[in-house]
């Protein structure tokens, strides 16, 4: 019996990401000893009252199918999130809770885009965006955003990219790859463009909202444009601020009719979401805070560390980012270099295997973010991970000059 897979999954490539970490797995399972830096995920355990609040939910037979939008206590609990962190008022109607992050923007452009239109992604993006619109039969525009204006859309380069086939617009600040932030008044003239193109919306992805460093807070687009709430959708998640990747609770708010799609597509494919999970998630948005700003101190601290240990490595220009876990720092001095084994690095990906043969450091390539010649670095491993792997990749650097 041959199997004729739909031509959507055929040519679907794999997450950067999880191939990365699926690649250093075998690597360790086969003796070698690899630093990795490649995948975004805490390595911190989730905090201990969260872990209690899901025992206690299984002890009261907590264990059971939830509403498919979410439970209304963990609603209810976003709501407050929102209206408390970010000056922003919904109620638990305009708001969906999913399996992670990923599936509601999954389900969002599943919900919205027909053949052909067209989603505005710029570049350094996170590696899912553009195959997400694709599997959805919609055209992802890529618009490079380069060092030239630190990684982040311009209103003139938003201008330029939207048409009548324009639907969406993503906004991920603070970034994956680049820890780029938007600042207030960057989000005032993005939004400003977006009021002349009352056809395109806005999807804000604030995964990273929690971890911004210098004394800095993240804004939301609609803190300076609540006129575009009605065509903007904000997706969040507990992954990356309370180290509960493995949970797997995002959220969306937005109009209720997208929100009720949203739904309906989830009834469909996952039901509803863990319900131990939502329990947790519960005590992690209405608890005690302080987790979340020891670890953001962490990261601070492993982020400074990283660009002072990396800092005038031959080849390598580092930058500092304002928030997420991640270095991005260009390669373009090392383009064109020869190994001792005679090979020449003709590109970002040459040199993250150089990396991983020579230094025994696994890091990600920038072709895989859409932006050339970079690598991604992320920063949220120990010190002595960070200390050693960092040497490593001086000393591999080194020997290329």
């Amino acid at each position: 019996m041959s199997l004729k897979l739909a031509e959507r999954v055929a040519t679907l490539k794999p997450s950067a990401s999880i191939a990365a970490k699926k690649k250093v797995t075998e690597l360790l399972a086969a003796g070698r000893s690899v630093i990795d830096f490649t995948i975004g995920e805490p390595d911190l355990d989730t905090p201990g009252h969260i872990v209690e609040a899901a025992i206690a939910a299984m002890q009261r037979g907590d264990t059971h199918y939830t509403a498919t939008p979410g439970t209304p206590a963990l609603r209810e609990a976003i709501c407050a999130k929102l209206e408390r962190e970010n000056g922003l008022h919904y109620s638990p109607d305009h708001v969906v809770v999913g399996c992670g992050a990923k599936q509601l923007i999954f389900e969002a452009f599943a919900a919205t885009l027909t053949k052909g239109d067209e989603v505005i992604v710029p570049a350094p993006y996170w590696v899912s965006y553009p195959d997400i619109v694709s599997l959805n039969e919609g055209a992802p525009v890529i618009v490079e955003c380069g060092e030239n204006v630190a990684f982040k859309l311009t209103p003139a380069a938003l201008d330029a990219a939207i048409t009548p086939r324009t639907r969406w617009v993503i906004l991920n600040s603070p970034n994956n790859p680049t820890g780029a932030v938007y600042s207030r008044d960057e989000l005032k003239e993005l939004t400003a463009v977006l009021r002349r193109h009352p056809h395109v919306w806005l999807m804000t992805d604030e995964i990273y909202e929690h971890l911004v460093y210098d004394g800095q807070t993240a804004v939301n687009a609609l803190q300076v444009a609540p006129d575009l709430a009605d065509r903007a959708l904000i997706v969040n998640g507990l992954s990356k601020a309370y180290a509960m990747t493995g949970w797997r609770i995002g959220y969306a708010a937005g109009h209720k009719d997208l929100i009720n799609a949203i739904a309906k597509l989830l009834g469909q494919s996952t039901t509803c979401p863990s319900s131990i999970s939502q329990a947790a998630a519960i005590a992690a948005l209405t608890g005690d805070q302080s987790c979340v700003k020891e670890a953001r101190a962490r990261y601070e601290m492993r982020r400074g560390r990283m660009i002072e240990l990396l800092d005038g490595t031959p080849g390598l220009r580092i930058g500092k980012p304002d928030g997420a876990f991640y270095l991005y720092p260009s390669v373009a001095g090392l383009i064109g270099r020869t190994t001792s084994s005679g090979q020449i690095l003709k590109s970002d990906l040459h040199v993250a295997l150089y990396l991983l043969d020579a230094a025994n450091v696994a890091v990600l390539d920038g072709t895989s973010y859409g932006l050339s010649p970079y690598l991604r670095l992320c920063f949220a491993t120990s010190m002595g991970a960070i200390e050693l792997g960092c040497a490593n990749i001086r000393r591999a650097c080194e020997a290329l000059f």
